[in-house]
């Protein structure tokens, strides 16, 4: 597949396909992740018609609308220099310990110092990268009627690029989307184990059967929530210590991975954390593990007309080290949080740049962009989905 080869795909069928979901212009759709996500893995137009069309002349006030928008999912965003080159990722795996010989010693042999015994290394690599452009055209004269004078033409101009500047930000967002919900689907197929059913560990634990309706009860949902949570800062906090246990590892070359506090990363999924914070005591959220991991709140994860759910034809690293890409997409309803290490996902602008060339004969500029991305996933990092049921 393109986004794990050596190449830049064109991704901008699946980033409309996204942002149309995301914007709710349409409803949850199964989206191929595969095509834009680098995995580790261990193998190596506007005319003038169009533009006039939409301004009418003025005759009064102009009312310009302006308003920047913050894209959400910044926790994922890492700077070029460090990930820049990400293509490959070098990890030291443990080998056993060995037998003291000094308790062994006879008189009249030798303990050779000099066995060789080389260090065990797990090569992880990530290719490709995802391009996509924009373009804008500027007139110098078609427009000067349909404005009272230079003031409010610039007035005009500052609108549109605020614009476009709003729609790049939303495009990083709608793929950041795209890069957790492939993360989650991933971990759905491929490491089930670290797929946290929380509704069915607390029916367990309580010895309750209680189901996603009548656990919204008053007198259920307190104390399931603190549970909740009890249980997320108790996986935080065992993600802290040196293990194999959280992420998924190469057969034979089992990596052992820490998470400190201060590295993780945790993504709430919005309505349970605002229904928790006004339903529940407010000591839920007291200094707990959140204190010190980047937390963040999800209103949807994929669609906002389906917020809870990501529908997705994730790619995974398998235990062969390998990439395993399902035949089909597969849906994962009730999503209520990530837990993951900062490297375990994130994107990286490589390439960003912008440009313009004048039509002396048209009499207008053409102001291009394009922009180099890398959205990657690291199975080999811990991670932890939670989902409520």
């Amino acid at each position: 597949m393109a986004a794990n080869d050596l190449t830049f795909e064109q991704i901008v069928t699946v980033l409309n396909s996204i942002a149309t979901q995301a914007t709710g212009q349409a409803q949850l759709t199964a989206t191929n992740t595969s095509d834009f996500i680098t995995v580790a893995q261990t193998t190596l137009k506007a005319g003038a018609d169009p533009i006039m069309n939409a301004i009418s002349q003025t005759l009064s006030k102009t009312i310009f609308s302006i308003r920047p928008y913050f894209e959400k999912f910044q926790g994922l965003r890492v700077d070029s220099v460090r990930w820049g080159n990400h293509v490959r990722k070098l990890n030291s795996v443990d080998r056993p310990f060995i037998q003291a010989e000094k308790w062994n010693l006879v008189d009249g042999t030798t303990v050779d110092p000099f066995v060789i015994r080389q260090p065990e290394v797990l090569q992880t690599n990530f290719y490709g990268a995802d391009t996509y452009a924009d373009e804008l055209t500027v007139f110098d004269d078609q427009l000067d009627n349909a404005f009272k004078g230079p003031d409010e033409f610039g007035s005009f101009i500052s609108m549109i690029m605020s614009n476009i500047t709003d729609k790049h930000a939303q495009a990083r967002e709608a793929l950041a989307r795209a890069c957790i919900a492939n993360l989650i689907g991933g971990k759905v197929a491929g490491d089930s184990g670290n797929v946290i059913h929380l509704l069915t560990e607390y029916n367990s634990a309580t010895g309750l059967s209680l189901t996603g309706t009548t656990v919204m009860q008053p007198a259920n949902y307190a104390p399931f929530m603190q549970w909740v949570y009890a249980r997320i800062a108790e996986l935080s906090s065992k993600m802290t210590e040196r293990s194999i246990k959280y992420h998924i590892n190469v057969t034979g070359k089992e990596i052992a991975r820490h998470t400190p506090l201060e590295r993780q990363k945790v993504f709430f999924y919005g309505p349970a954390r605002y229904s928790t914070e006004a339903r529940v005591l407010a000591d839920t959220y007291h200094d707990n593990f959140i204190r010190y991991a980047y937390d963040e709140t999800v209103n949807y994860w994929q669609a906002i007309d389906d917020p809870a759910a990501v529908n997705v034809k994730a790619t995974y690293m398998g235990s062969a080290g390998t990439l395993v890409t399902p035949a089909s997409a597969t849906k994962t309803d009730n999503i209520f949080a990530v837990l993951m290490d900062e490297e375990a996902a994130g994107y990286t602008t490589i390439h960003e740049k912008m440009g313009s060339i004048y039509n002396p004969r048209g009499e207008y500029s053409n102001i291009f962009w394009s922009f180099d991305l890398r959205y990657w996933n690291d199975f080999t990092e811990n991670c932890i989905v939670f989902l409520m049921d």
